[in-house]
């Protein structure tokens, strides 16, 4: 009778996740390999076959040539033809929607970011943190960002753009009124094809949010509708809080300043001046802004420039500076682009090592995913026997927990950072 029972729930799984399922991919011979290793994506090379019509952002079923089922995932075309939703035979429904986003809360509860979810928390804190990142939460295409009573979404698949007020809907349903406001800022990441020229929107909005979190017990404006990203880096949460424990009585020039959370942290940390640098002049308005919320008196010893970071790192003066941080753009965004990001990193810290006092420190960091933590590594130290300095490495650094690497994903660890002495 139970294996009865359990043959009819079987057959019944199947015939319900067919209904959600209209389209079979199926495999080269010997091409399952990697997704039986659990890695999230199939490329364009390794189908072989294609049962059914699919549309770009369509859930399709991914088989063996042999017919055997491996996963589940969103359509598109290009090298990547299939991000991984599931291992599992099952409806992409709203269940699995929040099924996903709470065991995504839960990791972030487990990483102490989320006080201020609690009635009372303690101050200071954090009430800003990632709440999935990508494939490092098993939700590839899909970054959602939590600031305060806000959460912005950003859809990197056409797949998960299509989803999005499904996602919208999943994230209420967690936290309820705790959340006023949802913000989709997609447009930028998807392509006109993709989205047609759907600009971004709210996709929920009961009060105007108040556009300002706390990192750290450190106060942020954040301008998630214009700002870069989804308005702030929160990848770069701890390694300020390094900076602040170094900056005591140092000169500091952060340059690539964006809205001067490593400038925040420096003068919190007693830095006697601070310099922040940014070619960008809205995003020195912010700066400016933040450093009165939370350093009124500052004003003597912060300054601000808009500028471009090299030429201004170029024009300083040698020993005016014991303490750098250099945190550019992306130099590198695809693997063609790579050769020419490593010889960018290796003049931006040449200049660096070259004009810092002696003993001073430099954060000095990549977040482009196609530079690795060797060829990172590999620029430094080649700007540093350009420098000819005596340089030790005192830190390596890399994204915070709320930035997770899926292990079988390692292509999704793109943050590195070295902090370095020069003699």
């Amino acid at each position: 009778m139970y294996y009865c029972s359990l043959f009819i729930a079987k057959r019944y799984l199947c015939r319900y996740f067919r209904l959600f399922v209209v389209v079979q991919l199926f495999l080269k011979k010997e091409r399952e390999e990697s997704l039986l290793r659990f890695h999230p994506w199939v490329f364009s090379g390794a189908v072989g076959q294609v049962k059914g019509t699919p549309q770009e952002g369509d859930v399709v079923a991914v088989h063996t040539h042999t017919g055997d089922f491996v996963a589940l995932g969103h359509y598109q075309q290009g090298s990547i033809t299939v991000r991984v939703l599931s291992f599992e035979q099952r409806p992409v429904d709203d269940s699995f929607w929040e099924e996903a986003l709470r065991k995504a809360l839960m990791l972030r509860e487990a990483c102490g970011l989320t006080q201020h979810l609690l009635p009372f928390h303690p101050s200071p804190f954090t009430s800003c943190y990632r709440l999935v990142h990508g494939e490092g939460d098993f939700l590839p295409g899909l970054i959602i960002d939590i600031y305060a009573d806000t959460a912005v979404m950003q859809c990197h698949s056409i797949g998960m753009f299509r989803a999005r007020q499904n996602i919208a809907d999943a994230l209420l349903k967690i936290y309820g009124n705790r959340l006023v406001t949802i913000f989709d800022k997609s447009a930028g990441t998807l392509s006109c094809k993709e989205n047609d020229g759907v600009p971004d929107s709210y996709l929920y909005r009961v009060a105007n949010p108040a556009g300002e979190m706390v990192e750290n017990g450190y106060r942020f404006a954040v301008d998630w509708e214009m700002g870069q990203k989804t308005g702030f880096f929160l990848d770069q949460r701890d390694n300020r809080k390094l900076v602040e424990l170094y900056a005591n009585g140092r000169s500091v020039l952060n340059l690539f300043c964006y809205t001067g959370g490593f400038s925040l942290y420096a003068l919190g940390g007693g830095a006697k001046l601070v310099h922040s640098v940014d070619s960008s002049q809205k995003a020195i308005s912010l700066v400016n802004h933040n450093v009165y919320l939370n350093h009124p008196a500052s004003t003597i010893n912060h300054q601000s420039y808009t500028a471009d970071a090299m030429k201004f790192l170029r024009d300083v003066e040698p020993n005016a500076y014991d303490l750098m941080i250099l945190d550019p753009p992306a130099f590198a965004k695809h693997k063609g682009a790579l050769h020419n990001a490593l010889q960018a990193y290796k003049r931006l810290n040449t200049a660096a090592f070259s004009r810092i006092a002696p003993g001073g420190i430099v954060f000095t960091f990549s977040c482009s995913q196609v530079v690795t933590k060797v060829d990172f590594r590999n620029a430094v130290f080649s700007a540093a026997a350009i420098s000819g300095r005596r340089i030790r490495i005192l830190h390596q650094l890399t994204q915070p927990a709320d930035h997770p690497v899926n292990i079988y994903h390692p292509e999704g660890e793109y943050l590195k950072g070295l902090v370095v002495y020069v003699e």
